[in-house]
């Protein structure tokens, strides 16, 4: 009776962790964070939250500080956005390479609709900003912020299509993730391109961080799988990328690239290694006499066991699996809790008008729309297929999905706009009142269309 006692009260352990795990999703933890920091913005400390993120990151000596830019020390926001963000754009980095090497884009037939939803996911948005801008016409400055609405948040949209429970189809998540991870593609090549500014002194440091790539490189085809060689010369090539006046966060993406995707040791030789060590382990093993120190040889062969068992595992998963949670429940929602602070005072409450407007309009109105039509016109057109499990109905529900912008979008937004500025505060509504109408649209819609 005892036993069974124990068994009922595991259970229910594990159905209470179960149902902890699925309400703490990222995406539902971004929401939170995401409201916090809004309170506390527009509360009476709210100037201290204001303070805090000015305040300057030094690390070095009097004479070097090695969080700056061009001689200026970093503040904690920029801290943040370009040093811990580069972190998140390496996690990236792994898992676009990781559904090239063996994922949904590992071949032409799988990737091809995704691609193309993403690509009317971008254009889209960017045509609405645009139009949007003209009719209220807007500045150059103002214009800078077209990119901003093109961002899909993989966590928060993937999060929201979580709450749904195995009603979601798999062919559905799977779909949404390729879609996102080919939207941050795009991300990345629009913030190599249009937000890096490049001097003759770019050169050398950019010469440099080349031939620090190329070691990476090498590294890889010699098969070094030290996960501290590519971490070293990874941050060394990022403070390159700072001085040079490339966005620092791409040198996150390019180092993921190099990291080894194969182990040391394949699976094959690995099971046959196992099967014999455990034969030994179990010859020097005696019945009937245990000791509660183990011999020298047992130690060395388990010892070989672990070693194996570290090798078995390529750098590029490794780094994936440790990472993973650090990214979704520690990273994200700080830069969430350092970017999310809109502060609703004077004219900024009319999202109505100017930047706020065109970015509302481009993530809820272009991305979907653009990934509806684009999905749509290729499934007509006889260039792709929908998987199994997805129709247009659940395609429209997840299209809506797609405008929930957030993470990426506020990133392009510190970009696109001075911190503190009237033009970054009604981006960041704009983002936030888009992002949350997309995920409400998008959730209602699959709630109804997907079988109960």
């Amino acid at each position: 009776m005892e036993s069974i006692k124990k068994m009922k009260q595991s259970l229910k352990f594990l159905d209470f962790k179960l149902k902890v795990e699925n309400y703490l999703n990222p995406g539902i933890i971004l929401i939170v964070v995401a409201a916090i920091t809004l309170f506390i913005a527009n509360s009476p400390i709210g100037h201290l939250y204001q303070a805090f993120w000015n305040m300057e990151i030094h690390l070095g000596t009097e004479k070097f500080n090695f969080f700056n830019h061009h001689g200026h020390s970093f503040t904690a926001l920029q801290f943040v956005n370009d040093a811990i963000m580069a972190i998140f754009f390496f996690m990236v980095g792994i898992e676009i390479k990781r559904e090239i090497l063996v994922g949904e884009l590992s071949s032409f037939r799988q990737a091809i609709l995704p691609i193309i939803a993403a690509m009317g996911g971008i254009i889209f948005p960017i045509l609405i900003f645009y139009v949007t801008g003209t009719i209220q016409n807007f500045s150059a400055e103002e214009l800078r912020g077209i990119a901003i609405p093109m961002a899909t948040d993989i966590a928060f949209s993937l999060g929201v299509l979580t709450m749904l429970g195995k009603r979601v189809p798999l062919s559905l998540k799977i779909f949404l993730l390729a879609l996102a991870i080919v939207d941050d593609i795009g991300g990345i090549i629009t913030i190599a391109i249009f937000y890096s500014e490049f001097t003759l002194t770019s050169l050398m440091f950019l010469g440099i961080a080349s031939l620090l790539f190329g070691v990476l490189i090498i590294g890889n085809k010699m098969e070094i799988h030290s996960k501290t060689f590519y971490l070293v010369i990874g941050v060394i090539i990022w403070y390159m990328f700072l001085q040079a006046g490339i966005h620092p966060t791409i040198a996150g993406v390019l180092v993921a690239f190099t990291v080894p995707s194969r182990p040391h040791i394949n699976l094959g030789d690995f099971i046959d290694s196992m099967q014999e060590n455990l034969r030994k382990l179990k010859e020097k093993h005696q019945k009937g006499n245990e000791t509660i120190v183990l011999t020298n040889e047992q130690m060395h062969i388990l010892t070989e066991i672990e070693n194996k068992s570290d090798k078995v595992v390529s750098p590029l998963q490794d780094f994936e699996d440790n990472l993973h949670n650090w990214v979704s429940y520690f990273i994200m929602p700080l830069f969430a809790f350092a970017n999310a602070g809109v502060v609703f005072s004077g004219d900024d409450i009319n999202i109505f008008e100017g930047v706020s407007v065109s970015i509302f309009l481009g993530l809820f109105l272009g991305k979907m729309t653009g990934i509806f039509l684009f999905t749509w016109g290729s499934v007509k057109l006889n260039i792709s297929s929908l998987p199994k499990g997805m129709n247009f109905k659940n395609l429209a529900g997840v299209s809506m999905l797609g405008g929930i912008g957030f993470t990426v979008a506020l990133f392009l937004a510190s970009l696109s706009y001075p911190a503190g500025s009237e033009l970054l505060n009604q981006a960041k509504m704009g983002i936030l009142f888009g992002s949350l109408i997309s995920g409400l649209a998008g959730y209602f819609v699959l709630n109804k269309v997907l079988d109960k």
